[in-house]
C-alpha cells in the first residue's frame, strides 16, 4: 500500500486524482493540504504542511506559491514528492534543484503520455529543419491562471536543447514592431471556456508548414 497526501486537493485536478486514487487497491490517501477546500472528504484536510500523518510520496497539483511549504516538509521528512504543477520561476526552480539533492523529486509540467512523445518529436524536427521558423500556440480553459503553460515551456526547451540555449523566446507579438528574427521561438497563450489542453507547434518554411499537435480532451 501507498500511502499519498495530496496537496491542491480542492483544485479540479486534486478532485480528480482524489477519484483516480480511491479507484486504485494499493493507494491511500491519508492526509490532503489546501486553503480552500469545501469538499468533505474521509480523512483530514490542512490548510498548510502542519502535518501528523506520514505518507510515502507528497503529490502537487496546487500553485507555486505553495513550493517552499512543500519542500520544507518533504526534506525535513525525506519524503519523495510528485511536483505536476506549473508557473515556477528561476527561484523556484533553484529551490527544486536544492532540494532534488537530499530527497526523491519528480518534475513534469505534463503528465499525458502523449505530451512525452511530443517532446521528443519537437526535438527530432528541429534536427531535421533548423532553418524552419519555430512557433507555439497552447490553448486552456478560462480559469488557468499561469501563461504560457508549463507544457508550452518545456516543448520550447526540448526545442532550444537542439539548439544548444541559443534561440530566444517572444511571448505573444503586440508590443513588437520590427520583422521576425531567426532565432526566435514564438509563444502564444490563448484563454477560453473548458479547453482541457490543447498544444500545436509549427514549423514555418518556404512554401511549406508541418504542425506537430497534442489535444487533451479531459
Amino acid at each position: 500500500m501507498t500511502n499519498i497526501i495530496i496537496c491542491g486537493i480542492g483544485g479540479s485536478m486534486g478532485k480528480v486524482l482524489y477519484d483516480v486514487a480511491t479507484d486504485c487497491g494499493n493507494i491511500k490517501i491519508v492526509a490532503g493540504v489546501d486553503k480552500f477546500c469545501e469538499r468533505k472528504y474521509d480523512f483530514p484536510v490542512y490548510e498548510d504542511f502542519d502535518i501528523q500523518e506520514k505518507c510515502d510520496v507528497v503529490i502537487d497539483f496546487s500553485r507555486p506559491q505553495a513550493l517552499p511549504q512543500i519542500l520544507q516538509y518533504c526534506t525535513k521528512t525525506n519524503t519523495a514528492t510528485v511536483l505536476a504543477c506549473t508557473g515556477y520561476g528561476n527561484e523556484e526552480n533553484k529551490m527544486i534543484e536544492k532540494a532534488c539533492q537530499s530527497t526523491a523529486i519528480f518534475q513534469s509540467s505534463n503528465m499525458s503520455l502523449g505530451v512525452s512523445l511530443l517532446n521528443e518529436l519537437v526535438k527530432k524536427a528541429a534536427e531535421f529543419l533548423p532553418d524552419f521558423d519555430i512557433e507555439i500556440i497552447e490553448k486552456h480553459h478560462n480559469k488557468k491562471v499561469d501563461s504560457p503553460s508549463g507544457t508550452a515551456l518545456t516543448l520550447a526547451n526540448s526545442i532550444n536543447s537542439v539548439f544548444d540555449g541559443k534561440r530566444k523566446y517572444v511571448y505573444g507579438r503586440h508590443s513588437l514592431n520590427v520583422k521576425r528574427e531567426t532565432a526566435d521561438i514564438g509563444i502564444h497563450s490563448v484563454r477560453g471556456g473548458t479547453v482541457s489542453g490543447e498544444h500545436q507547434v509549427h514549423f514555418f518554411g518556404n512554401d511549406e508548414i508541418i504542425t506537430l499537435s497534442h489535444t487533451a480532451l479531459s
